[in-house]
């Protein structure tokens, strides 16, 4: 297989892993890793066979860690940190003590490892990860409150397991704690340093170039890929090991500044992530031969039962003992959310790499370098492991707890007119989730009067996305009499709900010509049959129109209900059994026996 071949099939193969994930509602990190894992040892082609040397690997694989963790810490607000800051200081700095010391003892006592190994393995599977939190918390959508707390430890402990790891090689060399106690501060306190006042240096500098419009805009996203690999590097140079911490506080670091907006830098980043993650899990789990799985499996079977079952549930509880800022319920969820990603496969094959040298070098027995052999297909059991029972386990357990909804097909309203009101209520009375967002004080006082959840904010505002409670809703249907804010709000929130599920009412310059009419691509989709403007929504409901349910049946057809109101309708929503609520539109399927139709009516009619 040629070079080119074998790079080709990687991309493929991830992103098609990828989009398999997605239509099975499973977690993407579990396919790639059997894709990964089939393709190198059906083909027995792998990575190694196009590298001169396994340094290159770990370099390459380094810095797309740095880049993802970059990118991570550009999501982290210090705003979050308001109702989930304990949680999240406690999970990072106890909770690590916690698993390191528990999974270390585990290792040596039943796995039998010599304690250096046991050691660097607590160190290195404290780590959970972007890579694996973000797709799993986009798939479970939990509460605003513990997804920030998920996302901030998935995304912060990165790095201190890192560190760790490097603590504890210090002290493997130096054979005892005492003879390297001298050596491991000075690591430490080195590392802290340079991650984080080299971080906060490179933001403040980006800060000013592109406050002052110093990087065209075309620039931005690549500029600051440039950024973060260079202080991946220069962390490294300096400081073994520090780069992923200097990587990710200039993430937060950016992400926490008020003089520039960094968010179309992240939606570049997102979808460099994808890319990265689809790229390198096909790549690491294809290194891993069936044979050595084999001979590790038994041990790793055990060591993740461990994990599972009394590791993270311990770190958790005892971390968060007497605290009153997270529930026994959020507590579980916790305890059943530590996958670990490609952080700990990265870290996993630079220390037994470091290892193998430190044997060649005379400063470790031999015995040792054949051990630390096995940490590498033990982590990936781990890794397949963890996923596996938490990307299965962890959705229908937020459920159960209250933590998730089950098909978040809810709908954020933009806007509460008068016929937004009146649909929100036959929704909401059906037990369907909704709630409206609008500025105008009338608007919003009406609708808590009617008993509909509503909240006065800019739908455009920060205080929307980064505050507001989501739990529920799957969908925006833009709303407000003005065309440019309903635009731009279902541009916005693509990110947030998908494009197939941001809807906007039809614009007046819908039917204008091409030359005069926004472009389709800044828009949300249209929503409604017949594509009725806000002007005659607002009228049908201003003349006293009603919003009616029905049923449709084998008696009953879509073309009965037609005949029965005519043109004097309005088709709103409708509910099947499969895809839940959702907005109609023109192109849309006739709709099926068993679908529950909501229309907007005339009152006579009714």
């Amino acid at each position: 297989m040629t070079p080119l071949t074998y790079f080709t099939l990687v991309l493929a193969l991830g992103i098609t892993a990828q989009w398999l994930a997605w239509r099975c509602k499973l977690p993407s990190i579990l396919i790639l890793l059997a894709v990964g894992f089939g393709f190198g040892n059906f083909t027995g082609a792998t990575i190694d066979q196009y590298l001169v040397a396994s340094d290159v690997l770990l370099s390459a694989v380094g810095l797309c860690v740095a880049v993802i963790l970059f990118e991570g810490g550009l999501t982290l607000k210090f705003s979050d940190l308001k109702e989930s800051g304990t949680p999240v200081f406690r999970l990072c700095t106890l909770g690590v003590v916690v698993g390191f010391l528990l999974t270390s003892v585990a290792s040596r006592y039943i796995l039998g490892f010599d304690w250096r190994v046991a050691s660097l393995l607590g160190a290195i599977l404290v780590v959970t990860g972007p890579t694996v939190i973000a797709p799993l918390l986009r798939h479970i959508k939990p509460s605003r409150k513990i997804g920030n707390v998920v996302k901030w430890e998935g995304i912060v402990i990165d790095p201190i397991g890192a560190i760790l790891a490097v603590l504890v090689y210090q002290v493997a060399i130096a054979g005892d704690v005492d003879a390297a106690r001298e050596e491991i501060f000075r690591a430490l306190g080195l590392t802290l340093l340079v991650g984080v006042v080299l971080a906060f240096i490179l933001a403040k500098i980006i800060e000013l170039l592109l406050k002052h419009h110093l990087i065209p805009d075309y620039l931005h996203s690549v500029f600051l890929l440039a950024v973060t690999a260079t202080a991946f590097a220069a962390s490294n140079a300096i400081q073994p090991e520090s780069g992923l911490l200097t990587c990710t506080v200039l993430g937060i670091a950016l992400a926490n500044q008020k003089s520039v907006s960094v968010r179309h830098i992240l939606e570049f980043k997102e979808n460099l992530r994808v890319l990265i993650i689809s790229v390198l899990f096909i790549i690491l789990s294809g290194r891993v031969k069936l044979e050595e799985l084999q001979d590790a499996l038994p041990d790793g079977l055990a060591l993740l039962a461990i994990l599972v079952i009394v590791v993270r549930p311990l770190s958790v509880f005892i971390s968060n003992a007497f605290s009153k800022q997270v529930t026994f319920k959020e507590q579980v969820f916790l305890s059943a959310m530590a996958p670990r990603g490609i952080v700990a496969a990265a870290v996993t094959a630079i220390f037994a790499l470091e290892f193998e040298h430190a044997v060649h070098a005379g400063r470790l027995d031999k015995a040792i370098g054949d051990v630390t052999h096995q940490m590498v297909p033990i982590v990936f059991i781990v890794i397949v492991g963890t996923v596996a029972i938490y990307g299965l386990l962890s959705a229908p357990l937020a459920r159960c707890l209250g933590l998730a909804s089950k098909n978040p097909r809810g709908i954020l309203f933009a806007g509460a007119g008068q016929w937004v009101r009146l649909a929100a209520k036959a929704l909401k009375d059906d037990g369907h989730d909704v709630l409206l967002l609008d500025t105008n004080y009338d608007n919003i006082a009406r609708a808590k009067l009617e008993g509909l959840p509503a909240h006065r904010a800019n739908i455009l505002s920060e205080y929307v996305e980064d505050e507001l409670e989501l739990t529920g809703l799957g969908q925006l249907v833009t709303t407000t009499p003005n065309d440019e804010v309903n635009s731009l709000a279902a541009h916005h929130f693509i990110h947030v709900f998908g494009r197939e599920n941001v809807w906007q009412v039809a614009p007046t310059d819908d039917d204008a010509h091409h030359q005069t009419a926004v472009a389709a691509h800044m828009r949300g989709r249209i929503c409604f049959p017949s594509r009725p403007k806000f002007k005659r929504l607002e009228d049908f409901a201003a003349r006293g129109g009603v919003v009616k349910k029905t049923t449709l049946t084998e008696q009953f057809t879509m073309e009965d209900f037609e005949k029965m109101y005519g043109q004097e309708h309005i088709l709103l929503f409708r509910v099947t059994e499969d895809k839940g609520l959702q907005v109609a539109y023109d192109e849309m399927r006739q709709p099926t026996p068993g679908t529950t139709l909501y229309a907007m009516i005339r009152p006579q009619d009714a």
